[in-house]
């Protein structure tokens, strides 16, 4: 880069000095000052995020502007939309400081502002999560509609991006799940950029509910075993038994410690490795009878890719669905996890327990088998209420006139 002569320092100087005469003469409270190469303002600021102070006082905002007069100009803008801000008390620092990757939000175009939060999003779930399961939710619940988005506003550039934002989310059917989705996403996108939308995204998700698609048709258990055996391929007729007997997610069964079930433990316990999406947990089966049925003592997995610097854990599961089509399985995948935990229900396992081995929150595990939850509730309290009352009806209520 290209030292300034002397006669250049001396001129910006002297505009630098004109800019900060009106600013003083407006009375907005601040000065530019020039660090380096770089210009900031002083003045008197509410404490940053995370500061013990508990009252504004002089402090300077790096605006990461250039040292030129196109920076001055815009230093002197900020100057005055900062001042507005107090004056109306909706000052915010957090589009001030730098965010994860570098540089200030409110200085970033859409592309920029979306790649800073995807930086954001790894960082924050890496820290409960496995980058394996970060990557998957990443690659399937945002980045898509994400994408969206740049397309709506790339091609509607009149839209201001809150209107990009509410036309994106129209964009999907109404009452749908991708709908849902696509408000999730773009309502974390939106408090990330600490963009006001006068409308909350929730009036927008509509009536979709898991519970009204995922069971249509439940297999049953007979179903279940007639289907097993009509699969050719060993490797996959395991973890299709694996899926029935422990209720796997579709790519869970290639993510398991089998020893304990390789080394006859009555139990028959797995524990899903924390690579996977949820992280690692133990599973009991239900049936037990199956793990012999099903020969699930001898694994033998299909030779997919696990590498998960090469592949993802949804792109694993999507191999599963596909071979469950070319084999002509009446069901989805999903379709065992979910008998599984209405068999479960049955069996009367606590519901605590049984959203652990699935690898779920109680409440999302109410929320997605309340219908036989309820069911299992109810017929628990009539028959409570029947063998705590001797009351019997009248026989003469039956007899024939």
């Amino acid at each position: 880069m290209q030292t300034p002569s002397s006669t250049d320092v001396d001129a910006f100087a002297a505009h630098l000095a004109q800019v900060n005469q009106r600013l003083k003469a407006a009375q907005l409270g601040f000065q530019i000052e020039q660090r380096g190469r770089k210009l900031s303002l002083r003045g008197t600021l509410p404490p940053r995020p995370g500061s013990p102070r508990l009252r504004s006082h002089q402090q300077r905002i790096s605006l990461n502007l250039p040292a030129t007069l196109a920076g001055l100009k815009q230093a002197e803008q900020e100057a005055k939309i900062i001042a507005a801000q107090l004056i109306q008390n909706t000052f915010d620092w957090r589009p001030y400081l730098p965010v994860a990757g570098g540089g200030r939000l409110h200085q970033m175009d859409l592309s920029q502002k979306l790649h800073a939060f995807q930086l954001h999003f790894f960082a924050e779930a890496s820290k409960t999560r496995s980058l394996a399961s970060v990557r998957t939710t990443w690659d399937a619940a945002y980045e898509p509609y994400l994408r969206k988005l740049t397309r709506v506003a790339q091609s509607r550039g009149q839209l201001s991006l809150a209107e990009a934002i509410y036309a994106t989310v129209q964009s999907f059917p109404a009452d749908s799940r991708s709908r849902q989705i696509c408000c999730t996403t773009l309502k974390a996108l939106a408090e990330f950029l600490h963009l006001d939308l006068p409308i909350d995204l929730k009036t927008f998700w509509g009536t979709y509910s898991p519970s009204k698609t995922q069971f249509r048709e439940l297999p049953s258990d007979q179903e279940i075993v007639a289907v097993y055996e009509q699969i050719p391929n060993p490797a996959w007729r395991f973890v299709y038994g694996m899926m029935a007997t422990y209720g796997l997610r579709n790519h869970e069964v290639f993510f398991v410690d089998y020893r304990q079930l390789e080394q006859g433990d009555p139990d028959a316990m797995i524990e899903v490795l924390d690579t996977t999406k949820t992280g690692a947990h133990q599973v009991w089966p239900f049936y037990p009878e199956w793990v012999e049925h099903f020969q699930l003592r001898h694994p033998q997995l299909p030779p997919i890719t696990t590498d998960l610097t090469r592949t993802t854990l949804r792109q694993i599961g999507q191999q599963v669905t596909r071979q469950f089509r070319r084999y002509q399985v009446p069901f989805s995948p999903y379709g065992l996890r979910h008998a599984w935990a209405v068999r479960t229900i049955h069996f009367g396992l606590p519901d605590a327990v049984a959203a652990r081995m699935m690898g779920h929150s109680v409440t999302i595990h109410t929320r997605t088998y309340h219908r036989w939850l309820t069911r299992r509730d109810q017929q628990q309290a009539v028959q409570s209420a029947l063998s705590r009352n001797p009351l019997k009806a009248p026989a003469a209520a039956f007899e024939n006139p």
